[in-house]
């Protein structure tokens, strides 16, 4: 399956995309502050593509657990000297904006990246964002998000009922479902437990279309790695990476991108016959 992003374009299922996350925030709960200057975020964008990222996603505002809303116009002024300097230095990088306002996602569009990442999955505004995405015809990474841990049914069904609404949200203002792609929202509202369920059953979803996942650093890993501090849990994240190619994820969002690559790689080569033919001939 090809996916446009305006002049660029996702070949799925060939290989998993690595998504690098680029914080342009004082407060993310893994890398805030570090690269919210202009010149150390170009730096480690820099970084992230010799390092095998094929998607940038810039965030201006944190939504780590107990984060502080800010303004549009702050997450605009945060966000786009970034994206306009990424678009000059990077053009042949896909980037995506990671935002749940209709206003910054048009802004960021305007300025010409190429995917949306919603972490309410179109479900924040009145079909804004999906009109957006419709208006410019790019992909959307709609998350599944609620605000209280507390499911009532199965929980892969809770999400499927959720991605449905997406769906229908998006058929309103004409968007393809073909554009969207799911994210399950681990460390979103769903806690230890139904992290860990969710990643062993993420196959469960792939009926529904491509799957990003978002695990990287995450607090369920944490856990599992007996308390280790967000700083420690690379080999952790990675570990999920190859579960999730192993269930048919297609784009893995990460904060470290060569050691993801690098296990992305193998796991890729195992599981998609395909890519092993591209990148190793055996004799």
């Amino acid at each position: 399956m090809k996916l446009q992003c305006r002049e660029l374009e996702l070949e799925l299922g060939r290989r998993t995309y690595i998504m690098g996350i680029l914080n342009v925030t004082p407060d993310s709960f893994s890398d805030g502050g570090k690269y919210n200057q202009i010149e150390a975020a170009l730096q480690h964008a820099k970084e992230m593509t010799e390092e095998g990222a094929d998607i940038l996603d810039i965030g201006g505002e944190s939504t780590r657990p107990g984060h502080i809303q800010i303004s549009e116009e702050e997450e605009i002024e945060r966000v786009l000297p970034v994206i306009r300097e990424l678009r000059k230095q990077f053009p042949h990088i896909l980037l995506s904006i990671d935002t749940y306002k209709w206003r910054v996602a048009e802004a960021a569009l305007e300025a010409g990246v190429h995917i949306l990442n919603d972490i309410w999955g179109l479900q924040y505004d009145k079909g804004e964002m999906a009109a957006l995405a419709k208006k410019y015809e790019v992909p959307v990474v709609v998350m599944h998000n609620q605000n209280t841990e507390e499911y009532h049914e199965d929980r892969v069904q809770t999400l499927r009922k959720f991605f449905r609404k997406s769906f229908e949200i998006a058929a309103s203002v004409g968007l393809s479902k073909e554009k969207l792609i799911l994210d399950p929202g681990l460390g979103f509202g769903k806690g230890f437990q139904g992290d860990v369920e969710l990643l062993r059953r993420l196959s469960e979803l792939r009926d529904m279309g491509p799957i990003l996942l978002g695990t990287s650093k995450k607090r369920f890993i944490g856990t599992l790695l007996q308390g280790l501090p967000s700083e420690e849990r690379v080999e952790g994240t990675t570990a999920t990476t190859v579960i999730g190619i192993q269930q048919g994820v297609d784009i893995v969002r990460v904060h470290n991108v060569k050691e993801n690559k690098r296990v992305a790689m193998v796991a890729d080569a195992i599981y998609r016959r395909g890519y092993l033919s591209d990148i190793v001939t055996y004799k």
